[in-house]
C-alpha cells in the first residue's frame, strides 16, 4: 500500500464526534485500493494496516465494502464525515460518498449500532463494585459516551437515512460519562429507552442494502488499479 493508492480518509472517532478533550487521541480512518494484479495471485495482500503514533486503520476497497454493507458503525462514518475532517478525497472517494446510503439497511443498522451500544453496556456491568482507580473510571466514562453515541445516532440512520456524525451538546454525553463511571448502572434506562424505540420507529430504509452498487463502484476500482504502478485515479478506465 502507497499513499497514491489511498482513496479516502479522515479523521474520525471523538475528534470528529466533537466529544475530544485535552489530550484525546487523534483518531484517522481511511480506504485504500490494492493493486488489482496482487488481488489475484496465491498470496493476496493484507486487507487492513493498522498503526499507531498516529493512530490510523486503513481498510482494502473489498473490505471495507463488506463492513458497510454489515452495517459496521466504525466504517460508515467515514462516508458521513463533515468535509473539514475529510484529509484524501479523490475521484473514487467522493463517487462512495455518493453512494452510501445504498450500503444500508433497516436490519443490519439496527442490529450493528445496537449490537455495538449492548457490547459496551456489557463493558460497563463487567468492571465488577467497588471504587475505581482514576484510569478505570476514565474508560468506563469512555465506554458509556460511545454507548449513547451508538444509540443516537444509529436511531437517527433507521428512522431518516442519514448520519449525523458530530454530535449535539457534547457535555451532556461527558456528564453522563462521569454519571455512569460513578453507576454502572445508571446506563441500563438509556438501553431501555434505546432498544424500545428501535422497536416502535418506523424506518426509512430498505430491508436489504442494494449490493449491485457497492459491486459496480469496487469494479471501476479494479479497473483502474490494474495496471501495476500506472492507477488510474479518475475511474473513468473501462
Amino acid at each position: 500500500m502507497t499513499v497514491d493508492t489511498i482513496l479516502l480518509s479522515g479523521v474520525v472517532g471523538s475528534t470528529a464526534y466533537g466529544l475530544a478533550r485535552a489530550g484525546s487521541d487523534i483518531d484517522r480512518l481511511g480506504l485504500f485500493a490494492a493493486p488489482t494484479e496482487r488481488l489475484l495471485g496465491l498470496h493476496r495482500p493484507k486487507e487492513s494496516h493498522v498503526s499507531t503514533a498516529p493512530d490510523r486503520t486503513l481498510h482494502e476497497a473489498g473490505k471495507w465494502c463488506r463492513l458497510a454493507l454489515g452495517g459496521n458503525p466504525t466504517v460508515m462514518e467515514l462516508v458521513w464525515l463533515p468535509e473539514e475532517f475529510y484529509e484524501v478525497r479523490t475521484p473514487l472517494g467522493d463517487e462512495l460518498i455518493g453512494i452510501r446510503t445504498s450500503f444500508l439497511s433497516a436490519t443490519r443498522v439496527r442490529d450493528a449500532y445496537l449490537g455495538y451500544a449492548t457490547q459496551q453496556f456489557r463493558k460497563l456491568l463487567g468492571r465488577g463494585d467497588g471504587p475505581l482507580s482514576a484510569e478505570a473510571s476514565r474508560r468506563t466514562a469512555k465506554h458509556a459516551r460511545h454507548l449513547k453515541r451508538l444509540c443516537v445516532q444509529g436511531l437517527e440512520l433507521y428512522a431518516t437515512g442519514r448520519l449525523t456524525v458530530r454530535v449535539e451538546d457534547p457535555e451532556a454525553y461527558h456528564r453522563f460519562g462521569e454519571r455512569v463511571a460513578d453507576d454502572p448502572t445508571a446506563a441500563a434506562s438509556l438501553m431501555r429507552r434505546f432498544e424500545e424505540a428501535f422497536d416502535t420507529t418506523p424506518s426509512v430504509l430498505p430491508p436489504h442494502p442494494d449490493e449491485s452498487a457497492a459491486e459496480a463502484w469496487l469494479l471501476r476500482v479494479r479497473r483502474a488499479f490494474y495496471l501495476p504502478g500506472e492507477p488510474i485515479r479518475d475511474g473513468s478506465a473501462a
